[in-house]
């Protein structure tokens, strides 16, 4: 596919109408001067119709008269884990490029298929690993790498969120519900950020009621020993952190995952004589995403090595999956 001209928007699609679109994402790409939101589908028009009012584009009736539309050049895919993988390949075969919801699919093999595509046709294919993009992870790297902990010894991280009401899309695995694809994501995709891509499961616990996962532990471990202790769930008091540990002390952060836009993340660096506090910049990280997307798609730049920690963080849930000790309510 021919890329958009640099000097004109990006014409963008939307596959459905999920509340993140609605909260986050759309009006990220709509304050973007590179990206204009063309037409939103549904299979129910009165939801189209009330997201096309708010964003000033066309609703459409059904994904698939979306991706016949000459008129877009990308796609944005927020569906359930479990209709991700589907289309976001009819969108890739209709010559789109294509940017989804996390995870980007529900198993490693279907994440390794799509990214097979995206390639075979030059097109670029991104996840939305919003919070990688803000700032404030980038600088803990920095810190890392600059010794201020010493020797890394080991990552904590968790992200938990109160219940949803009852009937709630959350719970109904047969979508892709429940904590492993929605909300262990998260950590996991930390861990991976700053521990690297070898990670493996060493064991995991989960909660299930009715075969949705509600919460869970896991342990991975690096090939040099090196432990990443993971915690997340959907029936907990709101928490979103990590904490990384050093051979001369330790680093933490709150807000990881979910921070307002005007946040100020707040760098805590223990060691045993000296204890600081870093205020970082605040940063819009959903709109720092959609300027990656963008950037990549007029740049021409198709679907590269970015996509490697999304297949793995599948793998891992995959993993998790089928060693965990599970407890039934």
């Amino acid at each position: 596919m021919t890329p958009p001209d640099s000097r004109t928007p990006v014409r963008f699609g939307v596959l459905g109408c999920a509340d993140i679109a609605w909260r986050r994402t759309l009006p990220a790409l709509c304050a973007n001067p590179d990206a204009t939101p063309v037409a939103i589908a549904s299979r129910t028009p009165q939801k189209a119709q009330r997201f096309a009012d708010r964003f000033g584009c066309a609703a459409v009736h059904g994904y698939d008269a979306l991706l016949a539309r000459p008129d877009i050049d990308a796609v944005y895919v927020p569906l359930p884990a479990m209709l991700l993988a589907p289309w976001v390949t009819r969108a890739l075969e209709a010559g789109k490029h294509v940017f989804a919801e996390k995870p980007l699919s529900a198993s490693r093999a279907e994440s390794e298929a799509l990214v097979r595509l995206a390639r075979e046709r030059g097109l670029v294919l991104r996840e939305n690993a919003m919070f990688l993009h803000h700032s404030q992870h980038a600088r803990v790297a920095d810190l890392v790498a600059d010794g201020a902990i010493g020797e890394l010894r080991g990552f904590r991280s968790a992200f938990t969120i109160p219940p949803k009401p009852d009937g709630d899309i959350r719970y109904q695995p047969e979508v892709g519900g429940g904590a492993l694809l929605d909300v262990a994501v998260y950590p996991l995709r930390a861990a991976l950020y700053f521990l690297g891509p070898e990670l493996t499961v060493v064991g995991a616990t989960l909660r299930r009621r009715q075969g949705a996962v509600l919460s869970g532990s896991v342990l991975l471990t690096t090939p040099s020993g090196i432990p990443a202790q993971l915690t997340f769930g959907m029936e907990h008091s709101y928490r979103t952190d990590y904490e990384i540990l050093g051979s001369t002390g330790r680093l933490s952060l709150d807000r990881v995952f979910t921070p307002p836009a005007s946040w100020q993340p707040v760098v805590r660096v223990e060691r045993q004589d000296h204890r600081e506090e870093i205020v970082l910049p605040a940063d819009d990280q959903f709109a720092r995403v959609i300027e990656d997307f963008v950037g990549a798609v007029v740049r021409d730049a198709g679907t590269g090595s970015e996509l490697d920690a999304s297949v793995r963080l599948v793998g891992l849930i995959d993993d998790m999956a089928r060693q965990a000790v599970y407890a039934d309510r």
